[in-house]
């Protein structure tokens, strides 16, 4: 009886097939040396790899960690995280937002291979602030911002909110290509399955959150995307967050308190919000306590003379910081704001008017202090991309190949992502049309 059954077992397709499958997979030690640790983050950690094909290009790979239950291990399937972000990358294509080059299921592990990056906007603010000790020129602001938005339209004419824009999650080539990265909290919101509230009752790191998000808006839209740029755009020009509040954490209950150091923070520079500037304000869950607070009148045009220190820099922040969502600037329409057409023009290599000496460090790598892939060989390579420079405005020369990147990890709190990106060559694309 059991030597019939062991028969049948032997000739039966689907396990002859699945075999034949497990066979054939490749692992990831077998397509990629993994030259050093970058850095770590909640859902898994992030590798830098040199891979064994393609002319030995560098490569990022994202490893997630299984999710556990409990003392006892027991895996629950992959994040939601991960599932985002290997469905949105697989069907996105753009210069200016990561690329996935492929992903490896090994062991209950996945692992995202991206094309790596040496350097992102925090990096950028750290150099100038720590190294360097001064600002960022106007021309390296403009294109940092310029090739940001760039790619912010793309993802909403593909009905994507990024929902996590921040420096941690901006990467930079060693061509001078911006990228946006790290999809794990993006949502489609194009015929959404679930509200965009379920599951995700607190979204954007503190300091990049839309006002909307902070007076516990549960329906929002592509507006929080640009406030964050806002924001963003704000900390280049300053070398540190315009908004940095403390986060009031969840309750036991996971009820999502009121963010009452955050909103202060806004309301110290743009002013608390009117009724007559923001008529929905008065429906927000939070506007009775917000009627508690302190009374502060606008003071963005005063922050703005010593940072931004122009008037159409200071007008471009001035409606990305709008209350009223309704009323705040659109990735489209801020690409096409006359900040971005007055000398000096951006370029399409951001790195094309800063001296060599102030370009940043390449990302630095290590010893994994937890392996949890493969040992780490003592040689440590590095690959570099070449520098194009041009003008979009005034330039019909071709914009340089695109590239793409791997982003920071999900979670952790402000600045405690780890981050990560891309500065190989590959192919060109065309440019996404903008919508």
């Amino acid at each position: 009886m059991l030597d019939e059954r062991a028969n049948i077992l032997q000739h039966d397709p689907m396990r002859i097939y699945r075999a034949k499958r497990d066979a054939a997979r490749r692992t990831v030690a077998s397509k990629y040396t993994i030259l050093g640790f970058i850095s770590s983050g909640t859902y898994g950690r992030v590798y830098k790899a040199q891979s064994l094909e393609d002319e030995g290009q560098i490569h990022a790979i994202k490893k997630f960690k299984p999710d556990k239950e409990g003392d006892v291990i027991t895996y629950t399937g992959i994040s939601q995280s991960a599932i985002r972000e290997i469905a949105l990358n697989r069907e996105i294509n753009h210069e200016n937002i990561v690329a996935l080059k492929e992903v490896i299921l090994e062991d209950k592990s996945i692992y995202m291979v991206f094309e790596y990056a040496e350097h992102d906007f925090l990096q950028v603010i750290h150099h100038h602030s720590q190294t360097l000790r001064a600002p960022i020129s106007n021309a390296f602001l403009k294109s940092l911002i310029y090739q940001l938005f760039n790619g912010l339209i793309y993802l909403h004419s593909c009905h994507i909110l990024h929902r996590d824009l921040k420096p941690a999650n901006i990467l930079i080539t060693s061509s001078g290509v911006v990228k946006i990265g790290d999809l794990g909290l993006a949502r489609l919101i194009y015929q959404p399955l679930q509200p965009l509230f379920a599951g995700d009752k607190v979204v954007v790191t503190i300091w990049y959150r839309a006002p909307e998000l902070l007076m516990g808006a549960k329906h929002y839209n592509k507006a929080i995307d640009c406030w964050a740029v806002g924001c963003v755009m704000a900390e280049l020009a300053s070398l540190r967050p315009i908004f940095k509040g403390e986060e009031a954490k969840l309750d036991s209950k996971k009820n999502v308190p009121f963010q009452r150091d955050q909103l202060l923070k806004i309301f110290e520079v743009l002013g608390t919000p009117e009724e007559k500037d923001w008529p929905g304000v008065v429906d927000m869950p939070e506007y009775q306590n917000m009627k508690r607070l302190d009374h502060f009148s606008n003071r963005l045009y005063d922050w703005c003379q010593s940072r931004i220190r122009t008037p159409l820099g200071y007008d471009l922040l001035r409606q990305l910081f709008a209350y009223d969502p309704d009323n705040r600037l659109t990735a489209k329409e801020a690409l096409q704001h006359k900040w971005f057409y007055e000398d000096p023009k951006p370029t399409w290599n951001v790195f094309h008017t800063v001296p060599a000496h102030q370009i940043p460090p390449h990302r630095r790598i290590t010893q994994d202090e937890a392996p949890s892939m493969m040992p780490v060989p003592a040689h440590n390579t590095s690959h570099q991309g070449h520098g194009h420079g041009g003008v979009p405005f005034t330039q019909t020369q071709s914009k340089p190949g695109s590239t793409a990147s791997f982003g920071s990890l999900s979670g952790g709190g402000p600045y405690g992502q780890a981050t990560g990106g891309n500065g190989a060559h590959v192919s060109n694309r065309k440019k996404a049309r903008m919508i």
